[in-house]
């Protein structure tokens, strides 16, 4: 049985008292930290005793490897990837160079996933620069305006998926005008929900083909005033699932972040009631995922069905020289152009 979890891990390989939980849970997934990576060869091996634990060649091991702030694999040993808000510049002076430095920037991530055995990559970030939003977004968006996002974030994705890694698009329904950081707090938005529907909820709609996506932990106090988007059965049914039009994967944000209160036995229930189809938590503590585990429950029905068809989204990656792929990327962050 597989349970509707993605988990974290303590440090550079699997510990006996992990092994054995997690052989006994068989979570869907897990997720890689800087912690856990210090070379390719050590990140490979981590992944194969993942691989092993689980019995699957593809469960799904996920990083953060958006770029810029937010890249868990960091020099001397990995590229470090431009943050999101390079190419929302470029787009400003040419949409075609911006969508290609996208794509190529994404594509190498994806080789360097590949060659460590990672096979998603949460992002891209489509959530909506605000200037009155909190800096926890930053430099990670695509823009601020809704058609520049979907387009260059479409790029993005692609990119990954030509490397046969799974794009994950966060934080729908949209985080960027939160005042808040949800890592510290609940961030609540008073934002009308037309505004909401014509500006914030647009990216995820033009983006929702995608595999995967991941909550945020806001209050969208027009929609609904008492529960996050996490824990929300009327947002995540009548929002994600009906006007964005999502059919993919849905995972939780940290259930292990401030936002959310109760004991992880309760932040993890709350999520999977409310629609989320798998719930993420992130620490890698043993004693924290002893007390998720507790909220969890197996992956079947519908969340079973939309797991299956992300990994069905995996193919073998298209020809690409990381060489050659790498000095074009270079060509164009320095004010180059895009091949006409």
């Amino acid at each position: 049985m597989t349970s509707a979890l993605i988990l974290g891990l303590a440090g550079l390989e699997l510990t006996p008292d992990e092994r054995a939980f997690f052989t006994e849970l068989q979570p869907w997934g897990y997720i890689l930290f800087k912690r856990n990576c210090t070379s390719k060869a050590q990140v490979l091996r981590l992944t194969d005793q993942l691989r092993a634990v689980s019995g699957r060649a593809d469960v799904p091991i996920l990083i953060d490897q958006e770029g810029g702030r937010v890249a868990r694999l960091r020099p001397p040993v990995w590229r470090l990837p431009p943050p999101a808000w390079s190419f929302a510049e470029i787009y400003e002076r040419d949409v075609e160079t911006a969508e290609e430095a996208a794509a190529l920037n994404s594509r190498l991530i994806a080789a360097e996933l590949a060659e460590i055995g990672v096979n998603v990559s949460c992002s891209p970030c489509i959530d909506l620069l605000n200037e009155q939003g909190h800096d926890i977004i930053g430099d990670r968006a695509l823009g601020r305006e809704p058609h520049q996002i979907s387009t260059l974030a479409r790029a993005v994705a692609q990119g990954l998926l030509d490397g046969g890694v799974l794009p994950v698009i966060k934080h729908i329904p949209g985080h960027g005008r939160a005042r808040s950081d949800s890592h510290l707090e609940l961030p609540v938005l008073d934002t009308e929900h037309e505004e909401l529907s014509r500006s914030d909820f647009v990216p995820f709609r033009s983006l929702n083909d995608m595999p995967m996506a991941m909550t945020a932990h806001v209050v969208y106090s027009a929609i609904d005033d008492e529960r996050c988007a996490t824990w929300s059965s009327r947002l995540i049914h009548n929002v994600i699932r009906g006007e964005i039009g999502f059919d993919g994967l849905l995972m939780s944000d940290d259930v292990g972040m401030n936002a959310l209160t109760g004991g992880f036995d309760e932040r993890t229930y709350r999520a999977l009631v409310a629609g989320c189809d798998v719930a993420l938590h992130c620490s890698g503590d043993l004693t924290e995922m002893q007390e998720v585990a507790k909220g969890s429950r197996a992956l079947e029905g519908d969340a079973a069905r939309r797991a299956a068809a992300a990994l069905d989204r995996i193919a073998p990656p298209s020809d690409f020289d990381p060489e050659q792929g790498g000095a074009r990327l270079a060509h164009l962050l320095s004010g180059g152009t895009a091949i006409v």
